[in-house]
């Protein structure tokens, strides 16, 4: 199994960013995670809210520590929302259970990282997320919202 490569995660951001830039989105925040839960690369666009990295971090981190997509997260909370409560407690209010976090995997499927986008609406978020996966020749759980 690979890791996921600091160049690697700088093009998952800078075609993140430009996913938002096409699509005309509030400026974006990105936080490319390595399969350890450690901070690779952060990048704010200009004019993204102080807010913004962390919750691009927790987005990315929660779907480390589960081992799924926030998104599969926001489902899971709405479903069993005291065990999402509990968990997040257990991890210091580090999740943010909602879509722009997702799992990077290589060609093998194996998990390597995770990118947490924060900025716009979270299923905007996502898909500017998936867009920068790809543009790594990388790959996630998530198909586009």
């Amino acid at each position: 199994m690979g890791s996921l490569t600091l160049n690697q995660a700088l093009t998952i951001i800078d075609a993140t960013f430009n996913a938002g830039k096409s699509h005309e989105c509030a400026p974006l925040t990105a936080a490319v995670l390595d399969s350890g839960g450690k901070l690779i690369s952060l990048q704010r666009q200009d004019g993204s809210s102080m807010m913004r990295p962390d919750i691009a971090i927790a987005k990315a981190w929660g779907a480390l520590a589960l081992g799924c997509s926030s998104r599969k997260l926001a489902q899971d909370a709405d479903v069993r929302p005291a065990f999402i409560s509990a968990v997040n407690v257990l991890a210091d209010g580090n999740m943010v259970p909602v879509p722009g976090g997702l799992l990077i995997r290589d060609k093998d499927k194996h998990v390597i990282g995770a990118i947490g986008v924060s900025g716009d609406l979270s299923d905007t978020d996502e898909r500017c997320a998936l867009i920068g996966i790809a543009a790594a020749n990388l790959f996630s759980d998530e198909l586009a919202a």
